[in-house]
């Protein structure tokens, strides 16, 4: 079984090395890394033209504008060959060399659609130190309706479901992949496991979390996507998350 894994990259010289030594360093070896870049204007371009030849062919990447995030994201779909499509950022890593490995084993199991996990949120000045600790164990299709999801960047699921069920919509600019797996999970139905594994670790600083104003449009385009797939749900039921997420900082794991 082979796996295609996707990381998109603007001007990510800080961390990318992080990123692709992670991938690097999997003990699974079938694994085809695809990189789109936006048109850096740093090193990013050149740290992968670096570890290129390290991959063996296993590595394709191309560098040109896009229209953002979940538009790259696309194309990198759209250019992967695996069975298996993931998606791992230039902000986060693996930190332990069996994530593949753990991954392709649950897929043995051919009613298993789709996998998801745990991630850690860690500080820029301290990648030991998880400050928060985000489980998906209890994660089930109704908890959209409050603004609760999977780890997207632990979701992985047959390339030919992308084809079949459509791409991340590019008109969506911080809730696109929230979007996504609600149509995957909740719309189509289909069959999800939750492995119990920390994949990886995730610089604090995302998008969605920015400022005051990107969580204000944050949940104004979850309340979007979930009603486009037919979940009612309202601006006040989604605050109830917060509460959540200051329980995963005080009794975060280490």
């Amino acid at each position: 079984m082979n796996i295609s894994l996707i990381t998109v990259t603007f001007n990510s010289a800080a961390s990318l090395r992080y990123t692709i030594q992670s991938v690097l360093s999997q003990s699974y070896p079938n694994i085809e890394y695809i990189i789109i870049d936006g048109a850096s204007k740093d090193d990013t371009v050149s740290i992968i033209k670096e570890y290129e030849p390290k991959f063996y062919g296993r590595m394709r990447w191309i560098s040109e504008p896009d229209k953002g995030l979940y538009d790259a994201m696309n194309k990198g779909i759209r250019m992967a060959t695996g069975d298996i499509v993931g998606i791992i950022n230039s902000d986060d890593f693996y930190h332990r060399t069996d994530v593949m490995a753990k991954v392709v084993n649950v897929f043995q199991d051919e009613a298993v659609q789709t996998v998801y996990g745990d991630v850690r949120f860690v500080n820029s000045d301290n990648l030991d130190k998880t400050v928060r600790y985000y489980s998906s164990k209890n994660f089930f299709p109704k908890l959209f309706r409050y603004g609760f999801m999977p780890a997207h960047p632990t979701f992985f699921t047959y390339r030919r479901y992308f084809e079949e069920f459509g791409y991340y919509k590019t008109d969506y600019k911080i809730a696109a992949d929230y979007e996504l797996l609600i149509r995957f999970l909740y719309t189509h139905k289909l069959k999800s496991k939750y492995l119990p594994l920390d994949f990886m670790k995730m610089r604090t600083g995302g998008t969605s979390t920015a400022s005051i104003k990107s969580n204000i449009l944050l949940n104004k385009e979850i309340v979007r996507a979930c009603r486009e797939n037919g979940i009612w749900t309202c601006m006040p039921l989604l605050f109830l998350k917060y509460f959540i997420k200051i329980f995963e900082l005080i009794f975060t794991r280490e």
